[in-house]
């Protein structure tokens, strides 16, 4: 489980295939941290650390992974999110993501409000029930809160802390991003489906 609150960026250093799977080295401030078999999750994506050498480790992206994120578009000098996984001993700073992600989406406007910058976003409309306005949303790992919420896209605002230590700062019109939506959100639509199968049965 995760919080959304970025911890350090990781430089993708290598990038190479073994069949359907993406291998990826990595380089960060937090590399002596980790350890073999933990779970970080990178730009959103969960992702199990399987190798460290110095101050580089390996994480290995199978098919459904690639499928799922914006992963297969990540080459070497690109910049990442780290997070690692939540301690009980913390505080919850910000909504609980598990590095599972639903979607990706299209960044279709980048403005500058002289302090800020504001974000739009277009995603697949078959999740529209799932994105509210002020309600929380994982963007490449980043919690934030949506507003100006329609049927297929929603904009979010970010602080300079925030832009200035994250990669969302890379982000223009073009690019995809990945999207994790509220998990409990998920449950209550999942719950209503089952509800509305079972009334349609009798």
């Amino acid at each position: 489980m995760f919080t959304g609150i970025i911890e350090a960026t990781g430089r993708i250093e290598a990038v190479s295939t073994a069949g359907t799977n993406r291998i990826l080295w990595l380089s960060s401030p937090i590399t002596g941290e980790l350890k073999i078999d933990q779970s970080i999750a990178h730009s959103g994506v969960c992702l199990t650390v399987e190798e460290i050498k110095n101050d580089h480790y390996r994480v290995t992206a199978i098919a459904e992974t690639l499928k799922k994120t914006n992963l297969d578009s990540w080459k070497t000098g690109d910049l990442v999110n780290l997070e690692r996984c939540l301690s009980y001993q913390g505080r919850l700073d910000g909504h609980i993501v598990q590095g599972h992600v639903d979607a990706t989406a299209e960044c279709i406007d980048k403005k500058d409000r002289d302090g800020s910058w504001e974000f739009r976003f277009r995603f697949p409309a078959a999740f529209a029930a799932l994105v509210i306005e002020k309600g929380s949303i994982s963007l490449n790992g980043i919690s934030l809160t949506i507003f100006n919420v329609t049927r297929d896209e929603f904009s979010v605002g970010i602080i300079p802390y925030t832009f200035e230590h994250t990669d969302i700062q890379h982000v223009v019109p073009g690019s995809r991003v990945n999207l994790e939506f509220d998990m409990v959100g998920k449950y209550v639509i999942r719950h209503l489906s089952l509800q509305g199968a079972v009334t349609a049965s009798h």
